[in-house]
């Protein structure tokens, strides 16, 4: 009998499917080989598991006061030595990353959700729409965006919800921009037009078709933008206008150390190798995701 040759033949959605899964782990892959990304991001979750963790691992009450072990240098007692109060400056600084970490967080997420919704309403309806939101953004954009934080926050008053907004409303522009460019890019493309060939919603073709093809930059954006908010958080607070002492977050406990600087330089030194720190690892992980990401380097 002669040999029958059998032609498989594959499911158009199972190729797809696997060529998106390969690009996922192609991705993956050359993360996971980027040390730099990895030590990064490795610093940043032992942060914040730290900081969710801190109520059980903090060896002091961070509200302690104690008048008597004030301004003690680090010892095997205190790690970090105390602050004017006599309170653990290594306590302080472990319960203060839940709020540094979630003001830089939550500003992100913020100013990343507004920036898409009007990138992507400017980048999609173009026309009259695109024109007056690219011009108010423009308006906003020459503003510097610490100056902007400051004045926000000096209108707003202090705390940490009114420090979240002040913090946002700087980086609305740059994913907004971001969005629209992307989206102006991929919107004339067949799988867009086929979708709108078929009565689909505007709504339904940027969440479902366009959104899931542009994401990728202003991800790398907002890993990189959470470092520069920590910062300008943290500039907040030192000069009054984020969150207030008592609350033992990073920017304000440099505030509150900065008259014994002199004499007493362990109680800025320490909060101020954690900003570091924190946005050291950010920035090393947003390289590291960007290079992986970037289809120029995809081999």
């Amino acid at each position: 009998m002669a040999d029958i040759d059998y032609m498989v033949v594959q499911d158009p959605d199972q190729k797809v499917k696997g060529k998106n899964q390969s690009a996922f782990a192609m991705t993956i892959r050359r993360l996971v080989k980027n040390k730099s990304a990895m030590f990064g991001i490795g610093i940043f979750i032992l942060l914040v598991i730290s900081a969710i963790l801190s109520q059980w691992i903090i060896p002091y009450n961070y509200t302690k006061i104690s008048v008597s072990e004030a301004f003690e240098v680090p010892s095997v007692k205190h790690w970090f030595g105390t602050d004017d109060l006599g309170r653990d400056i290594f306590s302080r600084i472990i319960y203060g990353g839940r709020y540094s970490l979630r003001l830089g967080v939550m500003a992100v997420s913020l100013s990343m959700s507004i920036g898409m919704v009007i990138g992507a309403l400017a980048g999609y309806n173009g026309g009259w729409v695109d024109n007056l939101f690219m011009r108010l953004l423009d308006v906003q954009a020459a503003i510097p965006g610490m100056l902007l934080s400051i004045a926000v926050a000096a209108v707003l008053g202090s705390g940490f919800n009114k420090t979240v907004i002040a913090l946002a409303i700087g980086g609305i522009p740059a994913y907004a921009r971001m969005l629209r460019a992307q989206i102006l890019s991929v919107r004339k493309k067949e799988y867009i037009e086929a979708a709108q060939a078929i009565d689909c919603s505007n709504a339904r073709v940027i969440i479902k078709h366009i959104l899931p093809n542009t994401l990728s930059p202003l991800i790398v954006q907002a890993t990189m933008q959470c470092a520069n908010t920590l910062i300008t958080a943290a500039a907040l607070s030192y000069i009054g206008l984020g969150v207030q002492p008592p609350e033992p977050e990073w920017g304000a406990m440099l505030s509150g150390a900065r008259g014994y600087i002199r004499q007493y330089p362990h109680m800025l030194i320490f909060p101020g190798f954690f900003i570091m720190l924190i946005v050291v690892s950010l920035n090393m992980f947003g390289d590291g995701l960007r290079d992986a990401m970037d289809p120029k380097l995809k081999k």
